[in-house]
């Protein structure tokens, strides 16, 4: 190997030799000795019991065994929502038509519905204050139309929590603001330094003493020996910068406990004073008092900055990075260079969870790392040389695998000098990582400094299988798994800086849940109905929050028109590590709650079922995929346990309930993100488009579809920029029959069921074509589906004139026109590979499906012969007191920028084709 390793670095410069190197590299790589990771157990560093008789094994001792054999037929696995594209995925598809239109019985008596009555308080509150509004009323929506900037913010407590009996109560709670009944919880400038309970007060002589009851139960009440302090630590040992910046008339130093942890509540008034509050909902103060009540396994006591201080995006998005030619061999040639002459190896531990002795942190010329706070994963550091270092992420709980998303702090660093990391324990075969993508970092100096936000970082990026291996043993008698480094250099800006870095931007379980509280506090009561309850309990005792979101009726005459609006049902984040998700429902939400005339216009038309974290759990303690029951939570909608999946089990319990009473929803979505393609795209539910693509034969006459399920993803690619029609599909797999999107057709009868995936790279068409996505545009995302929602609506329902003319003048949608001719290619042009080829050879498959959209000539004939007759239908129904918009501004949307005649032809409204499984049509 030295032999060969030696002559290699010859041939290095002559690019006429790469044919001799490349060959040269691989044979050095199939030398390299296979060993395992170094640590004692690949099975995560946490553990949770599970309850009843499911049984979780403790993390044990991996044993020594044989190394599995490092064949050239490696099974690939790819467990990401949606995300197993192979040559062999037709295998995969449903062609058991019976399947397809089968509509399985309940999973639970039915009798247990009515618990979900209580979700739905919308459809029975009675709506008195329209006739007499109370002092009490005009003064919250005087406080809530001018919100002060004072440091003093008010939290309300979530109704119908979950109770260890199942069973749900059903409060009286008056919709235009939170339950008189309830005490504010305000959270004083200095709370969050102290050592105290989370709890809110209950000494409202209005509550009785059953309801009192009740809420110690809850989940409010923390157990006094769950309480802990929460602290900051932004302060390296010699920031003086640090002491500059918070302390400018003091000359003193300001000095930090031993760990380095700052426990001054001066130092934390500062911080507070300092923060500029220029951030669009966002508070520390809120999620200081939210981050107190969260219940973690490791029960953290600190805060990460990031989450506390909050992110701004950046003015400006940037673009995905060029690969450096032959990055890829130099890394491995460089991982070869530490067998062969170890000499400058130092191999020492800096950072180790599950063994924090062992560590040396602070040793000279080191960085320092940390990572237990909220969302934080990395479970070992090991310095390899000066500047480089090995990292391995934690499994997720109870499991030994899903090892993606990292998120931890970094200090004590050099400025402008390149610092190599290597995360040596991924899993997946491929990555974006090697297509551009960058990971993002947060300097606490540059926050500030006045500039809080998280940036696209990195270079030298590339992704490649290292000589690591799990055994069998090691992995719980799985066959010996295959690791994957993801190798990448950055260079801090700031000496003594305090750094996160982390594999996509974070959004944590307390940032939901006072995103939450502030949309609360600064929607219009007389205008947005909300309500925030308790779906249930997950297994950390955690609450996870369902909202309703719609427009408060404006007299009595509009209730019949209130209790009858279509529901759309939305959810995101069951896998922590999508943390994209997120961000796409905040854009969602806070759309929905705005002034905007066009949001105004929409929750008249609909009633919104939310779930934005589905995940709570696994969000907190840094998993990326899995519950705390170490379940894909995804999978297990056909029959999920209401012990072990209660997020799952009581969601699907609700829409049972919904469809039980006539009121299926008429949209369902849930938000994903996608870690191996670009763009945003929608997967939904075609029984032909599925058949065809196996390539089985279609009795049209037999199997009639209502292709309505097209619309919504069709309007989509006009309106959104990131959004790409071609990259959606609407096949059905059978290993995705226990997903949420195919239960909730196949045994909801929802036809607009889908997932949104939203990529964690950019994008590779259109407006933000070359660019990486931010925060911004993933928001914007989430703004757009809203939208997208509305004209489907327009289209899709009979509206009242009232509505027509409304939406008439709102919607001249002449800056979505606009956008659509600013791209620089067509959505609508097929995509012929979802990645460009790598300017090196790569030692893995990258091939992957392709894009785009296959030519279903039977699809668009019936699509067009439905076009023509909703046309005819449309003229008829004009002088009727319900009619499909046709306004010119609507029509446009489809007629202006037409795509090539290649592209498939849009129904103006979905049309009931023929009930093709016995499904009724979604009531509206």
């Amino acid at each position: 190997m030295e032999i060969l390793f030696t002559s290699v670095q010859d041939c290095l410069s002559c690019k006429n030799l790469d044919p001799i190197t490349t060959t040269v590299t691989h044979i050095l790589r199939k030398c390299f000795p296979k060993e395992h990771l170094p640590v004692a157990t690949v099975r995560s560093s946490y553990f949770f019991p599970l309850p009843g008789n499911a049984k979780a094994e403790p993390p044990c001792e991996g044993s020594e065994g044989d190394y599995e054999s490092d064949g050239e037929e490696e099974v690939e696995k790819d467990l990401d929502n949606e995300d197993a594209e192979s040559k062999e995925e037709d295998y995969d598809l449903e062609t058991d038509v019976n399947k397809l239109r089968s509509r399985p019985v309940l999973d639970r008596p039915e009798e247990e519905l009515g618990q979900y009555e209580a979700m739905c308080p919308e459809l029975s509150h009675n709506f008195q204050e329209l006739e007499s509004e109370s002092e009490e009323e005009k003064s919250l929506e005087d406080k809530t139309e001018s919100l002060p900037s004072t440091p003093s913010h008010f939290i309300p407590s979530a109704a119908s929590v979950k109770h260890p009996n199942y069973r749900w109560r059903n409060q009286s709670v008056t919709e235009t603001g939170p339950d008189p009944r309830e005490k504010d919880f305000k959270v004083p400038l200095q709370s969050w330094t102290k050592k105290e309970k989370c709890r809110w007060d209950q000494t409202d002589e209005k509550r009785d003493t059953a309801e009192a009851a009740q809420d110690a139960d809850s989940c409010e009440v923390e157990d006094p020996a769950r309480s802990h302090v929460l602290a900051l630590y932004p302060l390296s040992k010699d920031a003086v910068w640090y002491k500059k910046m918070l302390y400018p008339e003091c000359k003193s130093s300001v000095n930090p406990s031993p760990g380095g942890r700052l426990e001054s509540s001066d130092i934390v008034t500062n911080l507070l004073e300092k923060h500029q509050g220029d951030i669009p909902f966002h508070s520390p103060r809120f999620y200081i008092a939210r981050a107190k009540c969260v219940k973690s396994i490791p029960d953290y006591k600190d805060l990460a900055f990031p989450d506390f201080w909050g992110h701004q995006p950046p003015p400006y998005s940037k673009p995905m990075l060029e690969r450096k030619y032959g990055v890829q061999r130099d890394k491995v040639l460089d991982d070869v260079r530490r067998l062969i002459q170890p000499g400058d190896v130092i191999g020492r531990t800096v950072f180790d969870l599950d063994e924090p002795s062992h560590s040396s942190p602070g040793a000279p010329g080191c960085l320092t790392f940390f990572s237990k706070f909220e969302s934080g994963n990395l479970r070992k550091a090991i310095q390899v040389r000066e500047f480089e270092y090995d990292l391995i992420m934690n499994a997720d709980v109870n499991s030994n695998q899903h090892h993606q998303w990292f998120y931890f702090e970094v200090r004590d660093m050099k400025p402008a000098v390149p610092y190599r990391f290597n995360i040596i324990n991924c899993e997946k075969f491929n990555s974006q990582f090697n297509y551009g993508m960058q990971l993002v970092m947060y300097s606490v100096k540059e926050a500030l400094q006045g500039r809080p936000r998280w940036l696209r970082a990195g270079h030298d990026i590339c992704y490649y299988k290292n000589h690591y291996r799990c055994s069998a043993a090691a992995g719980g008698g799985m066959r010996g798994e295959f690791y994957y480094t993801l190798t990448f250099s950055i260079k801090f800006p700031h000496k003594d800086d305090v750094c996160y870095l982390a594999y996509h931007y974070p959004y944590t379980y307390s940032t939901m849940m006072s995103h939450l509280d502030i949309l609360e506090q600064n929607r219009n009561p007389k205008k947005v109905y909300w309500r925030q309850q308790t779906l249930c309990q997950t297994l950390g005792g955690n609450l996870c929050p369902l909202l309703t979101i719609t427009a408060m009726p404006e007299s009595r005459d509009d209730l019949e028109q209130f209790y009858s609006r279509p529901y759309v049902f939305l959810m995101a984040r069951v896998h922590p590590g999508e943390s994209n998700a997120s961000w796409v429902m905040k854009g969602t939400l806070e759309f929905l709650v705005s002034s905007d005339p066009i949001a105004d216009l929409l929750r008249k038309c609909f009633i919104f079922k939310i779930v934005p974290m589905l995940n709570p759990d696994g969000v907190i303690n840094g998993n990326h995929r899995c519950s705390l029951s170490g379940d894909d939570l995804n999978r297990q909608w056909l029959t999920p346990s209401s012990q072990l999946h209660p997020t799952i089990y009581h969601a699907k319990g609700l829409l049972y309930y919904l469809r039980s009473i006539g009121r299926a929803p008429l949209v369902f979505c849930d938000y994903h993100g996608h870690s191996q393609k670009k763009n945003v795209f929608l997967y939904g539910c075609s029984i032909k488009e599925t058949l065809w693509q196996a390539g089985c034969m279609v009795d049209t006459a037999v199997i009639t579809e209502d292709v309505g399920y097209r619309t919504l993803p069709k309007i989509l690619d006009k309106v959104a920029p990131a959004f790409v029609m071609n990259s959606c599909s609407f096949l059905v797999e059978k290993s995705r029959e226990s997903t949420a999107r195919v239960v909730v057709w196949k045994e909801m009868g929802v036809l607009r069921s889908y997932t949104m995936e939203s990529t964690y790279c950019g994008c590779s068409h259109g407006l933000y074509k070359g660019l990486q996505l931010g925060t911004q545009e993933l928001e914007e995302m989430g703004s757009k589906f809203c939208l997208g929602l509305l004209i489907l609506y327009l289209k899709s329902l009979p509206c009242s004139k009232k509505v027509m003319a409304q939406a008439a003048l709102l919607l001249d949608l002449e800056e979505e026109i606009t956008d659509r001719a600013q791209r620089s290619c067509s959505n609508s042009s097929l995509e012929t590979d979802d990645e460009p080829p790598c300017v090196e050879e790569i030692d893995y498959n990258t091939d992957s499906c392709s894009d785009g959209e296959d030519d279903f000539s039977e699809l668009d004939q019936e699509i067009q012969e439905c076009l023509s007759w909703v046309e005819g239908e449309t003229e008829d129904e004009g002088a009727t007191t319900g009619q499909t918009c046709s306004s010119k501004a609507l029509r446009g949307l489809y007629i202006s920028s037409q795509p090539a005649s290649n592209s498939t032809a849009l129904p103006l409204r979905s049309t009931a084709l023929g009930a093709y499984s016995g499904f009724e049509s979604s009531p509206v």
